[in-house]
């Protein structure tokens, strides 16, 4: 569990801090499995929106608490937008504790890198680093010289934030998690720019999949995809280059504060039988529980000047509801999904199995073969 002790029980803001992490467990713990240290894993991706910027005044400590308990709910999480300053980033860490490490991109330069981090966090006790860590460059095209006939290579157009992937190993598995941050662009369901990256990605995942040489054959893609729905073209890059988007995630709502966009999404392209998934997921909505609409004469004061100056009710609302709280917590709401890691039972029974000798497998269809072609013979 996180650390706690440095909350003020005596303030205002200690207590409504202490009673609002009493709901967010009370309801994690409802909605999301037991964290167990040998038999399941879960995973998570979660978009924490400009983590951290000065804009609306900076992540609050109070924020930090309920970050770091939703976060410590899951054994692995990809987190998306974590900014140059790393400052708040290890004030999380530290309130996590000593079990949770975490490994992070260096800042993606350019109007469209945002200066942007891609980062894993995860909990030491249940998920090892596995040696493979390196931010994904896509390989150059090759074209034919019209006039020689001979091969060009030519530099492909790279990701706008570069794509993070890390081997990590839980239980009997081994399994390389890329998290992506793909281009918004456009405020278009069907921007080109952002079909063309998923494209790009998951057809390079997808080649690495089949490699022999590869770390691990299970591959799992997570992170802002940025899809305004299932049936855009954005979603079926990623389906149509093989990878799986299992069906206890495409049940669930949106990801987006409102739930109506499905921004956020966990893909497979794994082994048979050595990542299974336990068909438990879920988006935890953490809106309902703590810095709810209703709530927002609370944080009146610590909004201050730009709050107060605004001249409607409305405008008031909006900047609370959209703006401050979203720059508190996230304007994305975190998705999980259980994966089964403990092999036991299978690998027992498969050695209860004998192995065939190399001449019954080899004899066998063919006697079959030989009395089928012999009852044709007769039939005719």
């Amino acid at each position: 569990m996180p650390f706690y002790q440095n909350i003020d029980a005596s303030t205002t803001e200690g207590k409504r801090t202490l009673t609002n992490l009493l709901k967010l467990r009370e309801a994690l713990s409802q909605q999301v499995p037991e964290k167990k240290l040998e038999s399941n894993l879960i995973m998570a991706t979660w978009n924490l929106r400009e983590f951290d910027t000065e804009k609306y005044g900076g992540r609050t400590q109070e924020s930090i608490y309920y970050i770091a308990e939703i976060i410590s709910k899951f054994d692995i999480v990809a987190v998306q937008e974590v900014r140059k300053d790393l400052r708040t980033l290890k004030k999380l860490m530290e309130v996590l504790g000593s079990y949770w490490e975490y490994m992070f991109t260096d800042v993606t330069e350019g109007r469209q890198g945002n200066e942007e981090r891609l980062t894993f966090v995860y909990d030491t006790r249940k998920v090892r680093f596995g040696g493979l860590a390196g931010e994904m460059v896509l390989p150059p095209m090759v074209e034919k010289d019209a006039e020689t006939g001979q091969s060009i290579y030519v530099p492909s157009k790279q990701l706008a934030r570069t794509p993070y992937m890390c081997g990590f190993k839980a239980g009997w598995t081994n399994f390389i998690l890329t998290t992506v941050h793909i281009l918004y662009g456009q405020s278009v369901a069907t921007d080109p720019n952002r079909v063309k990256e998923i494209e790009a990605l998951a057809k390079n995942m997808a080649k690495r999949a089949s490699d022999k040489f590869e770390w691990s054959n299970n591959l799992v893609l997570l992170g802002d995809f940025n899809i305004f729905s299932r049936e855009d073209a954005t979603f079926k890059a990623i389906t149509d280059a093989g990878f799986v988007v299992p069906k206890e995630i495409q049940s669930l709502e949106g990801t987006n504060a409102a739930k109506d966009k499905f921004y956020d999404q966990i893909a497979f392209m794994v082994r048979p039988n050595r990542f299974e998934r336990s068909g438990q997921a879920g988006i935890f909505d953490y809106f309902k529980l703590v810095m709810r609409e209703e709530d927002e004469s609370v944080y009146a004061a610590a909004m201050g000047e730009k709050y107060t100056e605004k001249d409607t009710p409305k405008k008031k609302s909006t900047y609370y509801k959209t703006f401050w709280r979203t720059f508190q917590l996230s304007d994305h709401l975190p998705m999980w999904v259980e994966i089964q890691v403990d092999h036991t039972d299978n690998y027992l029974r498969g050695k209860l199995v004998p192995p065939q000798k190399e001449d019954e497998v080899t004899t066998a269809p063919s006697r079959a073969a030989h009395k089928r072609k012999a009852r044709k013979t007769v039939n005719k």
